[in-house]
């Protein structure tokens, strides 16, 4: 049976749900019982035509929107053309002319280069590499609460047990971390918990590289502050140490900046990106100085599917879009009111606890009548809106935030109409 009569025999969200738990593992966690059929912009149906305002974007994926007509075609017109060589067998220009643009665009001191992957993991993966060959030193310093993917080594960077790493050890030796210095955090902490690495573990001449997030994503959306960033930057410079800023999230207009990194007058030494850099395919990179990006030999980087043509003409169609439409302006703008607008339900409702966020990555904090995480309020929030037709994500060490990811791309009236979604769904969720 092909997939499209297999659709039009099992029509039902229930139907399709019990063939998931006794297909796939559940190790791949899913959030929803209902299956998207059809999306345009910041809306998408379920096999059941039921309407949904994503305000979730793929987690992260989607700032030129679902389905953005000149991604489509830039996919559409490659697909004719031909889908797969290898770059590394067959090269395409197109490959090249996308490093171009980026090496162009990212804020990188001196001529950068450009390596591109499949996924956030993977770029972060080829970073250490790159980081490690350049330095020829193995440690690697990260944040409490990062996230920096699932795959072995790049879980053992991310900051976060449960459901992350749980299970899965002993995980690769020489990663250590720290607290993460947010903004409105003490960056003495941090400060002297990288003094007791440096002094306890790991003397910083053996340190290859410091990875953050501009802005923690799965951590709960906190911002590192622009003081700890320029610390940072010191601090490694100090040490001959490299400073990668992991952009798979913050990346590609979402910040209000084309990259979150332009808000810090910092400049890392190498930096990965994923998530919207290709409008929903699969793609990432690793961007930095020139010098350290050559250090590993021919054939040390790659991958059969790194650099898919598909994945770079929907690239090369998203940076049309993002300086066409202006869309990291257009993230600031719509930012600041969500911002506004949750500022003012938070006036009314003390069980926010927090409202923060760079440009359109805004997050809403939630904690119980003690003032401590509440995760179950956190759920019945996004519970309630999701029934009302709203799709939410959470986020947080606790479990305890409420993140928005909606297309920069979002019409207006949308916007607006999920902010009243959102409004009955905190309504009933605090009472």
């Amino acid at each position: 049976m092909n997939a499209m009569n297999d659709l039009k025999t099992d029509h039902t969200n229930a139907a399709w749900h019990a063939r998931r738990q006794a297909a796939t593992p559940r190790g791949v966690g899913v959030m929803g019982d209902f299956f998207i059929d059809h999306a345009k912009n910041a809306e998408f149906w379920d096999i059941e035509g039921r309407r949904f305002i994503d305000f979730a974007g793929g987690i992260a994926v989607l700032n030129t929107g679902h389905v953005h007509p000149k991604v489509q075609a830039a996919i559409a017109a490659q697909l004719q053309r031909f889908t797969h060589s290898c770059y590394q067998v067959v090269p395409y220009a197109e490959y090249v002319t996308l490093a171009e643009r980026i090496n162009a665009l990212v804020p990188v001191a001196g001529p950068a280069k450009t390596a591109f992957f499949s996924t956030g993991a993977e770029a972060v993966e080829n970073a250490i590499k790159i980081a490690r060959s350049a330095t020829g030193r193995s440690g690697v310093i990260a944040f409490g609460a990062a996230f920096h993917g699932r795959s072995l080594f790049s879980v053992a960077l991310t900051g976060k047990v449960v459901p992350y790493k749980v299970g899965f050890g002993p995980f690769p030796p020489e990663i250590y971390h720290v607290p993460f210095p947010a903004e409105g955090a003490s960056l003495a902490e941090t400060q002297k918990a990288m003094e007791q690495v440096f002094k306890c573990d790991i003397e910083p001449s053996r340190v290859a590289a410091i990875i953050f997030e501009p802005v923690q994503g799965e951590g709960g959306f906190n911002p590192i502050s622009r003081e700890a960033a320029q610390w940072l930057r010191a601090l490694c410079d100090q040490h001959g140490i490299l400073l990668i800023a992991d952009e798979v999230q913050t990346g590609y207009g979402r910040t209000g900046k084309l990259f979150a990194m332009e808000h810090f007058g910092v400049q890392p030494d190498l930096m990965t990106m994923a998530k919207s850099l290709a409008g929903g395919t699969t793609l990432s990179a690793v961007s930095g100085r020139q010098a350290v990006m050559d250090a590993p030999a021919p054939g040390g980087l790659g991958g059969t599917y790194a650099g898919h043509p598909l994945a770079v003409a929907a690239a090369h169609a998203v940076l049309d879009v993002m300086a066409e439409e202006k869309l990291p302006e257009r993230a600031q703008v719509l930012g600041d009111k969500l911002v506004a607008h949750l500022k003012a339900q938070q006036a009314r409702r003390p069980r926010i606890r927090d409202v923060r966020g760079l440009g359109a990555m805004v997050a809403c904090e939630f904690t119980d009548v003690s003032g401590a995480p509440d995760a179950d309020l956190t759920k019945a929030v996004q519970t309630a809106a999701l029934r009302r037709g709203l799709l939410l994500l959470t986020c947080g060490v606790y479990g305890n935030v409420i993140r928005f990811l909606f297309p920069l791309t979002i019409e207006d009236t949308v916007f607006d109409e999920a902010l009243g979604i959102l409004d009955a769904a905190l309504a009933e969720a605090l009472g």
